[in-house]
């Protein structure tokens, strides 16, 4: 197993205040790791530090020897300004491209050649030439996936992405991030408010909660007893 991410003694703090402290875990190549917890248990201040956006504000965060922080693909959570984005499907997908082109003014014929074949993976070729804003919110979070896989080989970062979405189109997505886990080797780690989903799709669990931090297998959540408590049919957002 190769580390891509170690977090060791980590504590996390927003607006001056500690919101998540003692967190140890690491995130190996190939993980499927999905971070639950309620509404702010810290878990968008913890993606945004695992991205080198926001400092811990004690412990460390490293990176393994096979990955740089510009390998890392993201998807924040949409705004409606983003979603209202007047741009082709096809130039919103290759601008992924962006963070490993450097100065070069113009996107090359293996740039294009990656935004087509990751459109296919997510099958979202028939709507190259569509406009974004246009598109469904399943839609649109395709793109951005994309877009995403155009940034990385390696590791991608999201967070919330089935927010907004209806039951069915986000189980399409969850089924989707399985697979690009799966068939490509792309390690995930993904925000999720659906701890049920999360359980059935993903092999980690981080449970962020105050005192109650949990991290291992899935198998080991689901028999601890912050596991059973919230799968035991207690829904929350």
């Amino acid at each position: 197993m190769i580390p891509l991410i170690t977090c060791e003694n980590v504590a996390l703090s927003y607006d001056n205040k500690i919101i998540a402290e003692n967190l140890n875990f690491i995130i190996n190549e190939g993980d499927y790791l999905c971070i639950v917890g309620e509404n702010g248990s810290g878990k968008s201040t913890l993606m945004r530090a695992l991205l080198g956006l926001k400092a811990p504000s004690e412990g460390t965060i490293t990176y393994g020897e096979g990955l740089k922080q510009t390998e890392i693909g993201y998807l924040p959570q949409q705004t409606a300004v983003q979603r209202d984005f007047p741009a082709s499907v096809f130039e919103v997908v290759l601008s992924g491209c962006l963070s490993q082109r450097g100065a070069k003014p113009f996107y090359s014929s293996d740039e294009k050649k990656l935004a087509l074949e990751n459109m296919e993976r997510l099958k979202i070729s028939d709507l190259k030439k569509q406009c974004y804003r246009n598109l469904s919110g399943g839609q649109q979070q395709r793109v951005l996936l994309s877009r995403a896989l155009c940034a990385t080989r390696k590791m991608l970062l999201l967070d919330e992405p089935v927010t907004g979405l209806d039951p069915v189109v986000s189980s399409e997505l969850y089924c989707i991030v399985k697979d690009i886990n799966k068939q490509f080797g792309i390690t995930i780690v993904m925000i999720s408010h659906d701890i049920h989903s999360a359980a059935d799709h993903a092999d980690h669990i981080l449970h962020l909660g105050g005192d109650d931090v949990f991290f291992g297998t899935t198998e080991e959540y689901k028999n601890s007893e912050i596991g059973k408590a919230y799968l035991g049919g207690h829904h929350h957002d």
